[in-house]
């Protein structure tokens, strides 16, 4: 894996400390009750992801509406492919989906990642 830039370590700690109520309520009432390791705004390479999980090598990211311009989704392209090419799959949502549709969402997480069967926590 890429080695972390020691110049975005700062920046990732200031976005834990500023997550978007969407990013807090995924993380609070389930990602960091996961049975693995889930990491919040973990820097990777050149970027740094919502949510990483090293177990599953999967990358959690919550999207507003920045992402969905035309400068967000070339960004977002860029990201993904250098991601997957380090064998990391990348799962993204809207803000609206996680807001509206937190238990499909998590199930989606759930299963994706390959554990074991989805129960309602």
């Amino acid at each position: 894996m890429a080695t972390r830039r020691p110049s975005l370590t700062p920046y990732a700690q200031k976005l834990r400390r500023n997550m978007t109520p969407e990013e807090i309520k995924l993380w609070t009432q389930f990602l960091r009750g996961l049975p693995v390791r889930a990491r919040r705004q973990h820097p990777i390479g050149p970027y740094i992801v919502d949510f990483y999980i090293a177990a599953t090598k999967t990358a959690i990211e919550v999207d507003g509406s920045q992402h969905y311009e035309d400068v967000g989704r070339a960004k977002d392209a860029a990201r993904d492919a250098y991601l997957n090419k380090m064998g990391i799959r990348v799962l993204r949502y809207t803000n609206l989906e996680v807001d509206r549709y937190f238990h499909v969402v998590c199930e989606d997480i759930w299963n994706k990642m390959g554990l074991n069967a989805w129960t309602e926590r």
